[in-house]
């Protein structure tokens, strides 16, 4: 009957959580320098080429999709999706490049 029982756990006293967290963090070398900065930014950045690179292939998609026969709007489809797959592989590449001579001078 006992092992039926639930405990009551109550998150109480954490108004210094969060400077308790920081103290954390930097104990474990994890800071907030320039290099952490320019990481989130560079994530950030590519997260919205990657959101950008998603709606215009839905677009493109969905242009295609409701062409209904009509050249025209197929071909602006086939363009948008070619523009937005080359866009993606110069950012990735710019990406990729960047990583490799960073690297080299750690």
């Amino acid at each position: 009957m006992a092992s039926l029982m639930f405990n009551l756990v109550l998150a109480q006293d954490l108004t210094d959580a969060s400077s308790e967290l920081s103290k954390a963090g930097g104990a474990s070398g994890l800071g907030t320098g320039i290099n952490v900065v320019i990481g989130a930014g560079i994530n950030a950045a590519l997260a919205l080429v990657g959101l950008i690179f998603m709606i215009l292939m839905i677009y493109a998609g969905y242009l295609w999709m409701t062409a209904l026969g009509e050249e025209e709007q197929v071909k602006k489809a086939q363009k948008i999706i070619t523009a937005a797959i080359i866009g993606l592989i110069v950012v990735v590449s710019a990406y990729a490049i960047t990583y490799m001579v960073t690297n080299k001078f750690k």
